[in-house]
């Protein structure tokens, strides 16, 4: 097999990487080329994907690609060594194949087997009969349990779809292998938007995702950050095509239509909607896991896979993702439940309309003031895009709403369960829990991969974040939501921890004479969490550097070092966002809209210039920790921005312009460095990730909280 057509890269016959014996083409496309090799010293046949879609990037930006590459190829490794049904990662390169090109490529395990949607053709095609309900979650359940334990990592796979499904053997039989490919390489592209332009000016359309199962977050950043829930999504999809032998859940040809079909909120691509009858469970199950806004939906796929099939199988109250035991696949492998085929049944019928049937447990996690989108203008808006920065800042703010909207909880984790292992004898396990470890980072934690990163900026907006410099960072842990009410109280209740204050107490600004300082003080009072009712998973606030660091190594932690921390927040790609580049609104983020005004002038405090945006966020204050999941950072942590400053373990001082590894700031100094702005950020600059400020280590402010970090623990 050779030339251009059917060997785009003329490699059979040749050997890579001194060991890797190229035998065959299996496929090629506009994204990568896969080949069949051999490994010539273990003597077994690997597949060999090249992302010919790289070809095109610049040298400036090859490095970091292939930086990234490793990264993900290293936890694509780790996640297949967790589970067998992710395809095996097992070695990662690059090629230079003349005339300056450049090709990054994966070594996978090879697999006899044949991807999910020729699988589902091929039956169709043949004329078998299709399956239940019941029977697709037997097939696909390895692939719900792969990707929940990368979810509990918080790991998204991004472009889940019937082609990164392998089906190994007898499609029918209880003994049938699942595996999922392509983790991490949708994240990467995702993260390379420069790339993305160079693309276009090649003629090459190339997204990240695949549109026919593409979530709306994935259409327009409008709906907010890709994650976990764009994976439950995509699966709500797969599921129903399943049973409808391959046919498509959305509807459409073009990536316009299926934009415009993912994002319309009057018909969900539900089963019902589909032609398919099913219970008034079934449905509601499907129209959350497919919402068209992130935040309705099921969080992870843990979540929606433990609703579905407890609807399916009512009599088993596990599956093999529940961690309290594991289910026999087997068991399922002839469902003999009358409710199997009754809530899931059919063959593939014509589209038609059906009524929304939510689930009614949605409404708790719908954000206040959320309308309905207009179904094409959206789309149209996202392909031609906007961006957007501020200039100024005034440091200072207040209290939040109590019947605000629930927590949304975006993982199975997202508070501190931790305790040190020096602790004191005499503190109760009850008051501290013991901490507990999810693979390299404590289950309140998502890793952040280390790399070089540009830590500040040049440009004139803000002389505080110059010179930009180059940072390298090793890999660590960061907790995923700020330290709450909650868990602070834990600490003080346990003896290791002291009071948060039930005022703030900080300096005078320079025009402020003490009565003014008092009566800002006061109106403030309100704004500090502690003992307040109903704010308990709210961010603790009113501690000085002193307490949020002894809450933090009193349980073997530590605070975030301020390059730590810019880099979780900014992601490799140095976004001005923690979810991207375009500003975000009220649905991002808890900073100054209507509501910190009206707060201000009922206090007859100075009313600020400008607000972050117009609109009343239904929290004066903080907001419930990891309310705004559209806000998400890559690594997976929320609130980086907005709700509270955060400190930092370094004191404040001027960046030097060399470059610097693991930076931890000043040997000594008054100022710590804070981070992230607050709810009272009236400009999009204090929540530009690059933006920094600085706060008297011993004061206690009510719109400065914490979040700790940990390094990562060693493989055992």
């Amino acid at each position: 097999m050779s030339g251009d057509t059917q060997d785009p890269l003329e490699l059979i016959g040749k050997t890579i990487a001194d060991k890797y014996l190229i035998k065959s083409i299996v496929g090629a496309g506009g994204f990568s080329t896969v080949y069949r090799a051999e490994h010539l010293i273990w003597k077994q046949d690997v597949a060999i994907k090249c992302f010919t879609v790289l070809q095109g990037a610049k040298t400036v930006q090859r490095d970091q690609l292939l930086e990234d590459f490793i990264q993900e190829g290293k936890l694509m490794s780790e996640l297949s060594s967790r589970s067998a049904a992710i395809v095996q990662a097992r070695d990662i390169g690059k090629l230079e194949i003349g005339d300056g090109q450049w090709v990054p490529f994966m070594v996978l395990e090879w697999i006899d087997g044949k991807p999910l949607n020729a699988l589902l053709a091929d039956e169709r095609n043949s004329g078998m009969p299709a399956r239940t309900l019941a029977d697709a979650l037997v097939l696909l359940e390895p692939v719900a349990v792969a990707v929940d334990m990368a979810h509990r990592r918080n790991v998204a796979h991004r472009d889940l779809k019937p082609a990164n499904i392998m089906v190994v053997g007898d499609a029918r039989s209880p003994d049938v292998v699942v595996k999922v490919l392509d983790f991490g390489i949708a994240k990467i592209m995702a993260n390379h938007e420069q790339l993305h332009e160079q693309l276009k000016l090649t003629g090459q359309q190339i997204t990240a995702f695949t549109p026919n199962h593409g979530a709306p977050e994935q259409f327009s950043r409008n709906y907010g950050a890709t994650g976990p829930w764009t994976d439950v999504y995509a699966m709500a999809l797969i599921v129903v095509e399943v049973v409808r032998s391959g046919l498509p859940s959305l509807q459409g040809s073009t990536f316009y239509e299926l934009g415009v079909a993912s994002c319309d909120d009057t018909l969900r691509p539900t089963p019902r909607t589909l032609g398919l009858t099913v219970s008034d469970e079934i449905e509601a199950i499907f129209a959350r896991a497919v919402a068209v806004r992130p935040e309705e939906r099921y969080a992870t796929m843990g979540e929606f896979w433990t609703d579905l099939h407890a609807q399916v199988f009512p009599d088993q109250a596990t599956w093999r993702g529940n961690m309290r035991h594991t289910v026999d696949p087997k068991r399922h492998s002839t469902p003999s439940l009358d409710g199997a085929t009754r809530v899931f049944s059919g063959a593939p019928a014509a589209v038609h309309s059906s009524t929304d049937t939510r689930a009614g447990t949605m409404a708790a996690t719908q954000l206040p003031g959320n309308g309905k989108k207009n179904r094409g203008g959206l789309i149209v808006a996202a392909l031609v895009g906007a961006a957007g920065a501020g200039t100024v800042f005034m440091l200072s703010r207040d209290n939040s709403r109590q019947n605000g909207s629930p927590t949304m909880s975006i993982s199975s984790s997202a508070a501190n369960t931790d305790s040190s292992a020096t602790a004191s004898a005499t503190v109760s396990a009850s008051a501290v829990p013991a901490v507990a470890w999810d693979g390299p980072c404590p289950t309140s934690m998502k890793v952040v991969i280390g790399g070089t990163f540009t830590m500040g900026s040049n440009d004139d907006a803000f002389p505080l974040w110059k010179p930009a410099h180059r940072v390298t960072l090793d890999t660590f842990c960061l907790d995923t939501t700020e330290v709450t009410v909650e868990k602070y109280q834990q600490c003080v209740d346990g003896g290791k921890c002291k009071p948060a204050d039930p005022r703030p107490d900080f300096p005078a600004g320079a025009e402020q004479d003490d009565k003014e300082h008092q009566r800002q003080l006061d109106a403030f009072a309100e704004l500090c969490n502690a003992g307040k009712s109903g704010r308990e998973q709210h961010p603790i606030n009113c501690v000085d550097w002193f307490r949020a660091d002894a809450y933090c190594q009193s349980f073997g932690f530590r605070l975030p070092t301020e390059a730590e921390w810019e880099f979780a927040a900014r992601g490799t790609d140095g976004r001005k966002f923690p979810w991207g580049n375009d500003a975000g609104g009220r649905f991002y983020m808890n900073a100054a809209g209507s509501e910190w005004r009206a707060f201000l002038k009922a206090k007859k405090l100075p009313e600020p210039s400008g607000l972050m945006y117009d609109d009343d966020d239904q929290y004066v204050g903080t907001a419930p920790v990891g309310r705004y999941p559209r806000g998400q950072t890559q690594s997976g942590q929320l609130d980086m921005v907005g709700n509270v400053w955060e400190w930092t373990h370094d004191w404040y001082a001027l960046y030097k312009p060399e470059a610097a590894t693991n930076p931890k700031g000043p040997a000594a100094g008054d100022r710590k460095a804070i981070r992230g702005g607050g709810f009272n950020g009236e400009v999009s600059l204090w929540v530009n990730p690059a933006a920094r400020y600085h706060q008297l280590a011993t004061a206690s402010v009510h719109v400065v909280g914490f979040r700790c970090a940990s390094d990562v623990r060693a493989a055992e």
